[in-house]
């Protein structure tokens, strides 16, 4: 792609880690937060609901007012971390205890409850462990305080009460997934994950976390909905900004940047936001669950817990509770993340090379009788183009995945890591076809 200006309804999949995403012309629209509540130590009190805020169209949910919180917790103005106590789960009635139980008891160990502090901000949020030596996996935004920091003070707290230091072993903005590293320890539990590709809506679902600082909360459910598609702030701003993932709006922009009512705005990077498959779930989810376990009826788990939707907000930026629609990175694509930063220090993600935007949204469909990604312009040479692919194809399955809209198609070719081999299930001139991709790299 080049810097050429766009058609400002386009979303593209070519280039750079940011996706800002097209304008739209809802009345009301959609709004996504990402990352802590975080409280500045200075003498103006910024009091950040949500570091990044940004608009999105998130995929089924519908209706005025819908707010995406991320997950993470906030501290007081002292920024206290490692608040949490040690945690045991309480069984007064063996005869009664129910599967929930038994899921707790064993995965409670597995949980950690993260404190992060930089010189005028903290946060807490949770993690999973991954490994006995201390690798633990948790959400970019957890780490770097929505990207306010780069070098946080990092506390883990397990849940037998012991406190240690952690370091940063790599994120991945993309995927909002971090890797921390405990020193010292050789005796962590790590938890066991499941296949979420098998799993089926209504089977149940189970939330540990450290939810407004209080460690080892449990919360139960069921999955609400799979391959969920939604689109949050970035908590990592990209170094190199000279190509984007979708053109900047231009005009009326229905999303908000990093500030909320009443703050200052934090910059320019506000318009970074990426776009996540998830996992939706009613189990509760709050503030300081971020970076926390979504497990099975075994104890496995099945996502990482990163954002919540909201009601309402207030003007001073509170956060209101859970009402039930709570989302979480498929357990696959999380341990590939995992697996590639612990491996490299980073992780990789697919790229098309083409420009999509909302068929609705293309003047140059007429007519069109399915929804889908409707493909505005291709990269030379690119994977799409290679595949045969062509401008005015409506992309409507993604390795047999619905697409229904430009986001979902960037959050599957961004879940899949570079160089993958993909089947892209397309409609042209009325007709159904299908190519085999080679996907190329988002650098």
């Amino acid at each position: 792609m080049t810097d050429a200006p766009q058609d400002p309804t386009t979303g593209s999949l070519d280039s750079s880690h940011s996706l800002a995403p097209a304008a739209v012309t809802e009345p009301a629209p959609e709004q996504v937060h990402t990352g802590a509540s975080f409280v500045k130590r200075t003498p103006v009190v910024m009091g950040l609901v949500a570091a990044l805020a940004v608009g999105a169209l998130v995929g089924g949910v519908s209706g005025a007012g819908v707010t995406l919180w991320a997950t993470s917790s906030n501290t007081s103005g002292t920024a206290v971390v490692g608040t949490a106590n040690p945690t045991t789960i309480t069984v007064n009635d063996t005869t009664s205890a129910t599967q929930v139980t038994a899921v707790a008891a064993r995965s409670m160990p597995s949980v950690v409850t993260i404190g992060v502090l930089s010189a005028n901000a903290g946060g807490t949020g949770s993690g999973v462990v991954l490994s006995k030596d201390g690798f633990i996996l948790t959400n970019t935004h957890v780490v770097t305080l929505d990207g306010q920091i780069s070098n946080p003070k990092i506390t883990v707290t397990t849940s037998d009460g012991r406190l240690f230091t952690a370091t940063i072993v790599g994120t991945d903005p993309i995927s909002d997934l971090a890797v921390i590293k405990v020193d010292g320890v050789t005796d962590l539990q790590p938890a066991t994950f499941a296949d979420s590709s098998n799993l089926n809506v209504g089977d149940t679902a189970i939330a540990i976390g450290a939810p407004l600082g209080l460690a080892g909360t449990v919360t139960d459910g069921i999955v609400s909905a799979l391959n969920r598609s939604i689109t949050i702030a970035s908590s990592a701003v990209p170094p190199d900004t000279s190509t984007q993932d979708t053109t900047p709006n231009q005009g009326s922009d229905p999303f908000f940047n990093f500030d909320m009512p009443g703050q200052n705005t934090q910059g320019a990077a506000s318009s970074a936001t990426i776009s996540l498959s998830v996992i939706q779930t009613d189990a509760a989810i709050n503030p300081g669950n971020s970076g926390g376990a979504l497990l099975d009826s075994d104890g496995n788990v099945i996502g990482i817990n990163v954002a919540i939707a909201s009601a309402s907000s207030t003007s001073s930026g509170s956060q209101s509770g859970s009402i039930g629609v709570g989302f979480a990175i498929p357990s696959n694509l999380a341990q590939r993340i995992a697996q590639e930063i612990r491996q490299t220090g980073t992780a990789t993600h697919g790229l098309l090379g083409a420009s999509v935007t909302d068929v609705t949204e293309d003047t140059n469909q007429k007519n069109p009788t399915v929804v889908g990604a409707s493909i505005v312009e291709l990269t030379s040479g690119g994977a799409a183009d290679q595949a045969g692919l062509k401008v005015g194809d409506i992309v409507t399955k993604f390795n047999g995945l619905p697409v229904t809209g430009k986001t979902d198609l960037t959050a599957q070719v961004r879940a899949v890591a570079a160089g993958s081999k993909a089947t892209v299930t397309y409609v042209r001139d009325g007709s159904a076809g299908q190519v085999d991709v080679t996907l190329g790299e988002l650098k």
